[in-house]
């Protein structure tokens, strides 16, 4: 009875004003993060219906959905909009590995988590997210009306609402760049960075205004609709963590503002979504189901609305025609730190290109993976031939340092805490410095200086200390006593090269340099009448040349891609060698991953290595054994065989990885390696003659600290067998 009240209380309204007037119609859409699905359910009713909407507003969610529509696209469209985006991985600003800076590829992913420093002081983020995916997004989405820079132009007249960080007002916004005011107007604290836009800093406009219906009275208005998907303050047993209460705190003025704001509505329509968090966008067909139930509620008002507006409006489906524009010219702001050789090496454009919108996102994403950036914007501006100019609006990242934390253990380096610190422009514009100092059982540290010069060649200075202990059947020293089974090999390794190396399209490097290294190698295992015997204890000198490809779409547990990487040195100097006959190494790995219904991955990787006029020292043979993915110089994994267990001047190696994955982040893993260990493998066609066989089987878990490993492994050769176990990210 209540219900039929009601309606006949609307339906009188909508006679009476209809009788006035031209009936023009409003629609205001609450925030309320992922609850904001439920929006789409009264649009679509509403096209069903046929109203002639005059104006929308809306705030954060609410503003996206309705610019959406506003903008010409259909209740239809937008729905098939969010089934199909991931926004989980768009908030958040993951990027395919694809669009990773080959530095980063090489050196960058070892840490699991990262906190900016500034003057010596550690911070914590600004927020989860930069915004600048969510950006690009928007950008390609509104391509088709980024000449209207007036909101009343566009197919339905519309604003929306954010909020001046520095006062808490609230800030209307109804002209400029449609992708910008709704970048700026879902800006939810802590989630995304806030966003400068016209000398402010803003935020999500849920803190000032989350329900705009005063604003859209001020339109002239005959009638106006409210969808209100904003939830509920808490109840004290509910609030179990100091976030839970902050939030509690900031919704007290925002619920008690709505609600003077929803006195003023015509239509109040409440879907019935307070199960659901601003974060459940993982919930979409649940939150959009909630959303049809509430509108259906309302199909013969609606009706009612559309029918004393004269004629039903179809709306068409919006038909956008993605077109390339020639850019004749490029044009730069904000451009402090990093030149315009660099950008334009990063985003791989230069003038003469004809890009589409979504072809130029694309080389953002390039841009905003090297994380020198909080936002990148742009613009094409008309030329009076038909050309435009692209014109780069660049708000440098003002964090010019970091500290980055990993954590790691594994049977022969044992446990270890990196710690990296990363310096961007120490000295000039485009370099990096990054130091990994590795504490634990066995000290270690990485140090890269690198000048990056975008399209140019680049070069950089590498320093590494390694050193480890392991009891180990060392064949140099082993092999010249019969009774001796394993001795405690203590090895060092210092190594420092100059670099020049030019990258192409982010998956070749290609470089040369000289390098100098020292390598102390020994064991308490006494042979002599010393305390210790002394493998090796030298500096060498040399040059080097490298190739290297990666187009793994992950570092650890890769599903898809390609690998290479062969060098080539050439040592020429020793310390401690009089006679010292210079020789070369080559040594190369080649692999791929591909996987099969969703779940089954085949990894491939073939490695090879031969020496050319073999050194007086042993300490530059091949070594095969052990499992681990961080071994230095010529050592080598092979399952089946303990650490350095093998050598000689040349190997050839197939591992063959058989991963299937359960659930999202467990595997299950059966290893089969092979591998030929000689003198010169190459010297004739016997490549299956003398096949060593090792084998492993095992478990592995994805976790944010890296990979967690642990394998058996054996092999019918030597008929051992050894239990292995890692964790964490290799360093």
């Amino acid at each position: 009875m209540k219900k039929l009240i009601t309606y006949c209380l609307l339906c009188f309204a909508i006679n009476v004003t209809a009788q006035q007037k031209d009936f023009k119609v409003g629609l205001v859409l609450s925030g309320g993060g992922a609850k904001g699905y439920a929006h789409v359910g009264i649009l679509k009713e509403i096209d069903k219906a046929g109203i002639r909407l005059d104006y929308i507003g809306g705030t954060s969610m609410g503003a996206i959905v309705g610019g959406l529509y506003a903008a010409g696209y259909s209740a239809e469209q937008i729905e098939d909009l969010i089934k199909k985006t991931d926004f989980n991985t768009l908030i958040r600003d993951i990027l395919p590995r694809r669009t990773a800076p080959f530095f980063v590829k090489e050196f960058g992913e070892k840490t699991a988590v990262t906190f900016p420093v500034t003057e010596g002081n550690i911070e914590f983020p600004k927020a989860v997210s930069k915004g600048q995916s969510i950006l690009n997004l928007l950008y390609e989405l509104f391509d088709h009306v980024d000449h209207i820079q007036d909101f009343k132009d566009l197919s339905v007249p519309f604003f929306c609402i954010a909020t001046d960080v520095e006062n808490g007002g609230q800030v209307i916004l109804d002209e400029g760049s449609m992708p910008l005011a709704l970048r700026s107007s879902g800006s939810f604290p802590t989630i995304v960075n806030p966003i400068a836009l016209n000398d402010k800093l803003l935020i999500d406009g849920g803190v000032a205004n989350n329900f705009p219906v005063t604003i859209m009275k001020e339109k002239g208005m005959d009638l106006i609709i409210g969808v209100d998907v904003e939830g509920k303050l808490g109840k004290k047993e509910e609030l179990n963590s100091g976030l839970e209460i902050l939030n509690q705190i900031v919704n007290y003025q925002m619920y008690e503002k709505s609600a003077e704001e929803r006195k003023k509505l015509d239509i109040y329509i409440k879907p019935d979504i307070f199960n659901y968090s601003v974060v459940d966008f993982q919930k979409k067909d649940s939150i959009l189901k909630e959303g049809y139930k509430a509108a259906e509620k309302f199909r013969d008002v609606f009706k009612s609305i559309a029918a004393k507006q004269g004629n039903p409006v179809r709306r068409k489906p919006l038909f956008k025609k993605s077109s390339k524009k020639k850019i004749t010219n490029i044009t730069f702001a904000g451009n402090k730190n990093y030149t315009q050789a660099y950008v334009l090496g990063k985003m791989r454009i230069k003038k003469g290109d004809s890009l589409s919108t979504s072809e130029i996102t694309d080389k953002i994403e390039l841009l905003s993976a090297t994380n020198n950036f909080e936002s990148i914007r742009f613009k094409m501006i008309p030329n009076e031939d038909q050309t435009h100019t692209l014109h780069l609006e660049l708000h440098e990242t003002k964090n010019l340092s970091s500290l980055s934390l990993g954590l790691h253990y594994d049977l022969l380096y044992k446990s270890g805490i990196l710690a990296n610190y990363t310096q961007k422009h120490m000295f000039i514009r485009n370099d990096v410095f990054s130091l990994d100092a590795v504490f634990g059982d066995n000290l270690r540290y990485e140090l890269n200086y690198f000048i990056d010069n975008g399209f140019n060649v680049s070069f950089g200075f590498k320093s590494r200390y390694n050193n480890f202990r392991a009891n180990s059947k060392f064949p140099p020293v082993v092999s010249q006593s019969p009774n001796l089974q394993s001795i405690n090999l203590k090895y060092t390794d210092v190594t420092n090269q100059l670099i020049l190396q030019t990258v192409f399209n982010r998956k070749f490097a290609l470089g040369i340099g000289i390098e100098q290294k020292y390598i102390f190698a020994r064991t308490e295992t006494v042979l002599t009448n010393n305390n210790q015997t002394v493998i090796d204890d030298n500096n060498y000198w040399g040059t080097f040349g490298y190739l290297k490809l990666d187009t793994y779409d992950k570092g650890y547990l890769p599903t898809n891609g390609y690998f290479a990487d062969l060098n080539f040195k050439w040592y020429k100097l020793s310390s401690n060698q009089n006679n010292f006959n210079g020789f070369a190494q080559a040594k190369g790995t080649l692999g791929f991953a591909k996987t099969f219904w969703d779940r089954f991955t085949f990894q491939l990787t073939n490695e090879a290595g031969f020496t050319i006029n073999s050194p007086a020292t042993d300490i530059f043979d091949f070594y095969l054994g052990g499992y681990n993915q961080n071994f230095i110089n010529t050592f080598v994994s092979f399952y089946g065989y303990d650490f350095a267990e093998l050598a000689n001047n040349s190997f050839v190696k197939s591992e063959f990885n058989f991963r299937y994955r359960i659930g999202n982040r467990h595997y299950a893993n059966f290893i089969a390696n092979y591998a030929r260990v000689e003198d010169n493998v190459f010297g004739d066609i016997r490549l299956f003659d003398d096949v060593l066989k090792g084998y492993a089987v095992g478990y592995s878990y994805d976790s944010f600290l890296g990979p967690v490993e642990i394998k058996y492994s054996w092999s019918p050769q030597n008929r051992e067998g050894f239990w292995l176990f890692n964790l964490g990210f290799w360093f």
